[in-house]
């Protein structure tokens, strides 16, 4: 996608009221993943980091040549633009302080359309570099990998073990997906029993400052950074993920496992991951309601746990059974206990896909959400 062509231009419209209806989806009480309680909170400032990435990137376009999208697949940008900015936060201040600031080069271009009566392209792009730059050093971006936050710790009362509620982030390489994982894992640590667990409760004298980088438990936290950094691809399944997680620990068993999926996202005139969708899209006539976001929730929980064994030759550390939905041919495909496939579309678009006829086959098995200015209808 070049970026002197209107279709950057289109792309990062679409793709920003895209973002802005998500956001609106997420706040609305009605809502699914409201209704999950944590889910719709953790996602949110994921929501934010891809806001902030792609104004980036679309500060970026107006500097460099070429700025490329998996167009026949996720709809996201390709991998390497993903890389490009953990390349660039690197050297972004050095940068900065080579250019001037925008309100001179502001100056310098009135100066120079008056003097030359020809636009200044040059400085144009240092001014789009400039705002690229000072964006990207700010920490909120999406990167390939963000690092696990704990946001809730209580206690199992049936086991009297600490359970922790951790979050991450991951931008898969292959596809193209930004997912957000969410992991509900127990320990049976001894050490951190002592301190955290007080009569079968949480111990009221030890003060939690919650959200926490990282697992609460320190002896754990950068092994389970580099564990579910490992096992972040969308190629695994969220049972094969949970149970690497669970032996790669002897004292920290994964008891559920959700996985946000965003994508794929279809842009009328950009994208051309469906034929059919693309082309009536392109009959809706402002870019900023030409658009199809979808997105997958999957869910995998422990269904028991297999107790440790410790014999005089060999010992087995406690292991957990997860519980696959085999009644459900999809939900086997995807290794997974129960699954929610999600549709977002503006009042615009998805009119003009009922008017084709298609509706109904496009969003077939998707529950479907239309977007209206701030208001959301579900499952029409």
């Amino acid at each position: 996608m070049r970026a002197d062509t209107g279709a950057a231009g289109a792309y990062f419209r679409s793709m920003q009221a895209a973002l802005k209806g998500l956001r609106v989806y997420l706040a609305d009480d009605k809502s699914p993943l409201y209704a999950h309680g944590l889910v719709g909170q953790v996602i949110v400032p994921y929501v934010d980091r891809l806001e902030a990435t792609f104004l980036a990137w679309e500060h970026r376009v107006g500097f460099i040549e070429r700025f490329r999208i998996s167009r026949a697949d996720s709809g996201f940008p390709v991998y390497q633009n993903v890389l490009t900015l953990e390349n660039d936060r690197a050297t972004a201040s050095e940068r900065l302080a080579a250019i001037p600031d925008v309100d001179t080069l502001k100056a310098e271009m009135a100066d120079f359309i008056l003097r030359h009566k020809a636009f200044p392209e040059a400085l144009q792009e240092q001014i789009a570099e400039r705002l690229y730059l000072e964006e990207i050093g700010k920490d909120a971006l999406f990167a390939p990998f963000i690092l696990p936050e704990t946001i809730r710790v209580s206690i199992n009362p049936k086991n009297g073990r600490p359970f922790y509620v951790v979050h991450w982030g991951v931008f898969d390489g292959v596809q193209t997906l930004p997912m957000v994982y969410m992991a509900t894992i127990e320990d049976s640590s001894e050490g951190i029993a002592r301190m955290l667990v007080k009569d079968g409760k949480l111990n009221p004298d030890v003060e939690v400052p919650l959200p926490v980088g990282g697992l609460l438990n320190p002896e754990f936290a950068r092994a389970f950074d580099a564990s579910v950094e490992k096992n972040g691809a969308y190629s695994l399944s969220p049972a094969t993920i949970a149970q690497n997680i669970d032996a790669d620990f002897e004292f920290l068993h994964p008891k559920q496992l959700r996985r946000f999926v965003l994508g794929p996202f279809y842009s009328a005139g950009v994208t051309d991951n469906s034929d059919r969708i693309s082309t009536i899209l392109s009959k809706v006539r402002k870019d900023e309601n030409a658009w199809l976001l979808t997105w997958t929730l999957q869910e995998v929980f422990s269904k028991s746990e297999r107790p440790a064994r410790r014999g005089l030759w060999s010992s087995e550390p406690a292991r957990d059974i997860f519980h696959i939905e085999t009644d459900d041919l999809e939900a086997a495909r995807q290794g997974v206990s129960a699954y929610q496939k999600h549709a977002l579309v503006p009042h615009d678009a998805y009119q003009a896909l009922y008017a084709s006829g298609e509706a109904e086959s496009i969003f077939s098995g998707f529950t479907v959400h239309v977007i209206s200015g701030n208001q959301v209808i579900s499952e029409v």
